[in-house]
């Protein structure tokens, strides 16, 4: 538990993470200001946590600037930022259509650079804690997943490379790097059962995670319990990055 309330900004709350998160950040005494696009999903959640809340577009650089001024103006300071907008993307290259690639790109890599833009312009000054999110997808090859690795791939990139630059100001910047979670996102794969079963197989634990598996890590990189954190890529995925899936598992035991 912090001895002083933090004053967090988390982005995209009403999503399945950003709720996770900010339901947590709740119970652990920090002040949490909502943000996100979808007006009554931050109502209904703001009700819920007695938590302000800001309606912004974070693939908008003039609203993302808007935003985080009404979150200095509504907490004073603000000591730590999580960008946990993003989007879900499963076709090869080759049937991604230019749409499409602009919308990945500017949902998850355009949202992270902003929420880093901005996060250090108001944080800078005394120092503070952003916490983005790639994807395991990042760091190892997954069939028709082109599109995400790599806006993904950027967002851990840009982690390290903003971690590089603030790190005087201490300014600490990290991510965190989750395999399938069950969200609104991946509904179309969890409630398909043969998708939901090759997803499974591909995670050495033996199941796909839930935005609370992911969560306690995000609050932990922003409390001073991780003060001297930063640069970090923390995979939270089941083992998907760095081990071999059940079914290879099984056919060498």
């Amino acid at each position: 538990m912090e001895e002083t309330k933090k004053n967090i900004l988390v982005l995209g709350a009403n999503g399945g993470l950003g709720s996770s998160i900010s339901r947590l950040l709740i119970s652990q005494n920090y002040n949490v200001v909502l943000a996100g696009r979808n007006k009554s999903g931050l109502e209904s959640l703001s009700q819920e946590l007695g938590s302000p809340f800001i309606v912004c577009d974070a693939t908008d650089f003039a609203s993302m600037a808007s935003c985080f001024e009404d979150a200095v103006i509504t907490t004073g300071q603000l000591d730590g930022v999580v960008n946990a907008v993003g989007s879900i993307h499963l076709k090869p290259a080759h049937t991604t259509t230019e749409e499409d690639w602009m919308s990945v790109l500017q949902t998850n890599l355009t949202s992270s650079f902003a929420c880093v833009k901005y996060g250090a312009k108001n944080m800078m000054s005394k120092g503070g804690s952003i916490v983005l999110v790639a994807s395991a997808v990042a760091s190892t090859g997954m069939p028709n997943h082109e599109a995400i690795a790599a806006a993904k791939g950027g967002v851990a990139a840009l982690a390290r490379s903003a971690a590089a630059t603030y790190a005087r100001h201490n300014l600490r910047v990290n991510c965190v790097s989750p395999g399938l979670l069950a969200t609104g996102l991946t509904r179309g794969i969890t409630t398909n059962k043969n998708q939901l079963e090759a997803s499974v197989q591909l995670h050495p634990l033996g199941r796909i995670g839930v935005p609370d598996d992911v969560s306690p890590a995000i609050e932990w990189l922003l409390s001073e319990r991780s003060s001297w954190v930063t640069g970090e890529i923390i995979n939270i995925d089941g083992g998907l990055a760095s081990l071999k899936g059940r079914v290879l598992a099984k056919a060498v035991s």
